[in-house]
């Protein structure tokens, strides 16, 4: 599983998330569930897409994750993304946005 702490990782093409802030994720995943809370008593708003539900997503994940679907995968609107982030991750992601 890939460290949150590194750097974040380019993937490419804009157009695979919808807006600002996206979490490939699953229905079944714990640490998802814990850092959709967390980011959601931030106030930080993110779209979520299911990698079992959107086979796309599942290979945008994967591209990521060196060939795995680990999730929870973050991508932001420059095109990084991180993997299983802390909420202060994000959150110091987010401000280089601003």
């Amino acid at each position: 599983m890939p460290d949150a702490s590194m750097p974040s990782t380019p993937i490419g093409s804009q157009t695979e998330h919808r807006r600002g802030l996206t979490m490939y994720s699953t229905r079944w995943c714990g640490c998802c569930h814990r850092l959709r809370s967390q980011l959601d008593r931030e106030g930080i708003d993110y779209d979520v897409v299911d990698i079992e539900q959107v086979p796309e997503a599942a290979a945008v994940v994967e591209r990521v994750n060196n060939g795995n679907q680990t999730v929870p995968t973050l991508v932001y609107e420059d095109g990084t993304a991180q993997t299983n982030p802390s909420t202060a991750e994000v959150k110091a992601k987010i401000a280089t946005l601003n």
